[in-house]
């Protein structure tokens, strides 16, 4: 979500990160430059940098989540903010306190940024037009989860040099995933080819009007791709019978190694995680020679980081600098 009167190249992200779909290319290869110094703080023996000194962030997750809350916090501590983290679970939230008049009562503390995870989409946009805080979407219900798909696209620029002209396929659970969603939108930004790849039931209605290929087998999508994006049956989300089993989900379905070793070509393997291993990917996958789902992690403190840096104010322009503790 880019602020009103900003040109659609411009450097700058606006107030808020909302998702990638309202992002042009130019603004998210900014956030992945900006990223790449970042990386450095981590490997440090004292991981800090006071970038963000004096600045209060709360992280407000209404839905369950460890790597995502967690690389956040990582994040904001590693550029010296104030953090708070609240879960619906313990706040005002369960005694029927809405999410404005939640997000007001911060305000009135004076805090400068909100991260926050919800069950509904649209629920980050509707924050972020309400408070003048900058908001991040650490994922809302089924629309989008930018950071998420950043990560994705810094580890697969990190191995293959370029986004361009790739082909990545996104395998599995598709209807319920705002992690494809914005997948979606940041790689045909960047020019790759994209495709899905799952049974009909989880595939949304006219998915191929985003430009996306759709196949129905993995064998085939394992054939043209360089890249997989292998995504978890959100079972939490699913009300019906939308795969027959598990066992027969990884059947059809499952990423294995008897599946890649019929590649033509050397595949990278992501996984946004929590993994199913065993259904939608197997753990001599996981854990092999094309997986870097770890290195997604790592990736994932470094771009929030950046984009944290960024609505703060910081530009690509300075990021070396603030990396060697100099004010962005």
């Amino acid at each position: 979500m880019m602020a009103a009167g900003t040109r659609p190249d411009a450097i700058s992200l606006g107030k808020d990160l909302i998702g990638l779909e309202g992002l042009s290319a130019e603004q998210i290869l900014a956030i992945l430059d900006t990223a790449e110094p970042f990386k450095e703080i981590s490997e440090r023996r004292i991981k800090k940098v006071p970038v963000l000194r004096g600045k209060t962030i709360v992280n407000l997750f209404f839905e369950p989540s460890t790597r995502t809350r967690v690389s956040f916090e990582f994040a904001e501590k590693r550029l010296s903010a104030d953090t708070v983290n609240i879960a619906s679970s313990g706040s005002s939230v369960q005694k029927g306190e809405t999410l404005v008049d939640t997000a007001r009562n911060l305000e009135a503390m004076r805090i400068d940024m909100v991260v926050m995870r919800h069950g509904a989409s649209g629920a980050a946009r509707f924050l972020a037009e309400r408070i003048p805080s900058n908001v991040i979407n650490a994922g809302d219900g089924s629309h989008e989860h930018p950071t998420q798909a950043l990560l994705d696209l810094l580890t697969i620029r990190d191995h293959r040099g370029t986004i361009a002209g790739l082909k990545v396929c996104i395998v599995g659970d598709i209807l319920h995933s705002r992690v494809a969603r914005s997948n979606i939108f940041g790689l045909l930004k960047l020019g790759a080819e994209v495709a899905v790849c799952g049974p009909m039931t989880l595939l949304p209605s006219g998915i191929d009007a985003l430009g996306v290929r759709v196949f129905r087998r993995v064998e085939e999508a394992i054939e043209w791709a360089d890249v997989l994006n292998v995504l978890r049956l959100q079972l939490e989300r699913m009300k019906g019978g939308f795969v027959p089993s598990l066992r027969e989900y990884n059947r059809f379905f499952g990423v294995t190694s008897a599946r890649l070793a019929r590649a033509p070509r050397e595949i990278l393997v992501l996984h946004p995680g929590p993994m199913n291993r065993g259904v939608e990917i197997d753990s001599d996958v996981a854990d092999g020679p094309h997986s870097v789902i770890l290195e997604q992690v790592t990736n994932g403190v470094a771009v929030r980081m950046a984009v944290l840096y960024l609505l703060a104010g910081g530009t690509p322009e300075r990021a070396e600098a603030a990396k060697q503790g100099e004010a962005g």
